[in-house]
């Protein structure tokens, strides 16, 4: 009997419109694969091949605004392109910062800063940034020390430094999120968005060395008395809290799209083997040891995926209070689902489930990055205590 893909399941994203998108993107990332993927950081190559194929296909800018060439639709529709993309084998955290920085300067950018940069993003010939994070800040973002001085000329000068930024080495461009250099009354410094060219004089990155066996690199980004010129501004200097969770939310949901594709390529390789390898008179796969456990991980991956088209359609409902709960528990389900989902997937494999060949294995901390980023589960479960239970604050 064949098998229909976990990801083409009717449980989820069942409309015509995201079925016949569904199966063009995995069309066009499945002629790459995983194979490709694992070539490409085995080399230390990019995806360059595929990311072209990709924008040119319209898929990166599904959720960006038709003014700038993009497909006009929503998160929801990104939301499909992003997991069937991870389905085929080929989870890409750059995908995830389209999720951001689009819907930001859709936003917030001026009409020349959309004109600049809103095409190139949507048809994948411009690529884009985020730099948010902070060695001595984590996930208190009001902690941030990355500061954007005013000149006195309309511009401003950039000093600080940003940790685990994604992908800065193949982008054209840094969102950076900075703060001013006075404190409100409330002790907290307003924080400030600015797009920056990554080979503007007093910017150097290093790599990380990680156990992420992606093709999308992380580095420490140090900025030392970087010069900013009015335009480099996004939205409304000191406003930049508000204008951040614009993409947070989204950036959530792509997250967890790119977990639950992973849960989707485990859980089909494990269901595939499992119908294939015999020991003694049966597959394994008759089995309840073995079908029971993939099962049950089927379940929670599919409940997962519920739970992030729901996010996805509150992000385009403009319910920014209801998405940002919905969006921090997907990101939540997703993350622990698709580590069981691999889990069971290398068991069934046995032996196999460690070679790379197989390409299980090293699909494991791309997924167990998101247990702890963008962030950790203990936040949102802070967040679902507070917002949802209305328990007091607890930190």
């Amino acid at each position: 009997m064949a098998r229909t893909p976990l990801s083409h399941s009717n449980i989820v994203n069942s409309g015509e419109h995201h079925l016949e998108l569904r199966r063009a993107v995995g069309q066009l990332v499945g002629k790459y694969g995983r194979k490709y993927f694992q070539d490409k950081v085995r080399t230390g190559g990019k995806v360059d091949e595929l990311w072209g194929e990709l924008g040119e296909a319209g898929f990166l800018g599904v959720h960006i605004s038709e003014k700038w060439g993009g497909g006009g639709g929503g998160i929801s529709d990104y939301n499909v392109v992003v997991e069937e993309t991870s389905a085929q084998g080929c989870p890409l955290f750059s995908m995830v910062l389209q999720s951001i920085c689009s819907p930001i300067l859709e936003a917030y950018g001026t009409e020349e800063l959309q004109q600049r940069w809103c095409p190139g993003l949507a048809n994948g010939t411009k690529r884009m940034s985020f730099a948010i994070t902070e060695p001595d800040a984590g996930t208190n973002t009001h902690r941030i020390s990355t500061t954007a001085t005013p000149d006195g000329d309309g511009g401003w000068t950039l000093s600080g430094q940003k940790y685990w930024t994604s992908a800065p080495d193949e982008a054209d461009a840094l969102l950076v999120v900075a703060r001013g250099p006075e404190a409100s009354p409330n002790g907290r410094h307003p924080l400030s968005l600015f797009i920056i060219e990554p080979d503007a004089p007093g910017i150097t990155m290093h790599p990380i060395e990680s156990v992420v066996m992606s093709p999308d690199k992380q580095f420490t980004m140090f900025f030392d008395n970087v010069k900013l010129g009015p335009d480099a501004l996004v939205g409304v200097e000191g406003n930049g809290l508000k204008q951040v969770f614009v993409g947070l939310n989204t950036e959530r949901v792509a997250v967890a799209a790119v977990n639950n594709g992973i849960s989707c390529y485990a859980i089909d390789r494990a269901s595939e083997y499992a119908s294939d390898r015999q020991v003694w008179s049966k597959v394994i796969g008759a089995h309840q040891g073995v079908a029971h456990p993939l099962a049950e991980a089927t379940i929670k991956v599919q409940q997962a995926r519920l739970m992030t088209e729901k996010a996805a359609q509150l992000c385009d409902a403009g319910l920014t209070v209801e998405a940002g709960e919905a969006a921090n528990m997907a990101k939540f389900a997703a993350a622990d689902s698709s580590l069981e989902a691999l889990d069971q997937a290398i068991q069934i494999h046995g032996g196999n489930g460690f070679a790379i060949e197989y390409g299980l294995a090293d699909l494991w901390f791309i997924a167990r990055v998101h247990k702890s980023a963008p962030v950790s589960r203990e936040m949102v479960l802070n967040h679902v205590a507070q917002h949802t239970l209305g328990l007091p604050k607890s930190y």
